[in-house]
């Protein structure tokens, strides 16, 4: 019987939770940050380019790239790779250079 690398290490993790990606309720696992969360639920992109509105993601995962860029909680352009996932987060699609509300 084939047992899970948490089981093999005896790993007691703590209960998942729930985030938000655009009104979507997404489950997440203690320790995981917002891109892995997002990509756990099947989302592959969570911002557009400022230009020609193309869809981007994670790229390279480490936080050396800004292709994973979203609104976390209000608040544009985080690294989804290097945030860390909490209870309540609301994640939202990044459109452009996440400053529309700027007006520019």
């Amino acid at each position: 019987m084939a047992r899970t690398p948490a089981e093999l290490v005896g790993a007691q993790p703590d209960p998942s939770f729930e985030i938000t990606f655009d009104g979507r309720r997404i489950t997440a696992r203690p320790g995981q940050s917002v891109a892995a969360a997002l990509w756990g639920a099947g989302i592959l992109a969570w911002r557009t380019t400022r230009g020609e509105g193309r869809p981007r993601g994670v790229f390279c995962g480490i936080g050396q790239c800004f292709d994973c860029l979203a609104t976390i909680n209000a608040q544009p352009n985080r690294r989804a790779c290097l945030v860390p996932a909490h209870p309540g987060d609301v994640i939202t699609t990044q459109e452009g250079h996440g400053h529309d509300y700027l007006g520019v």
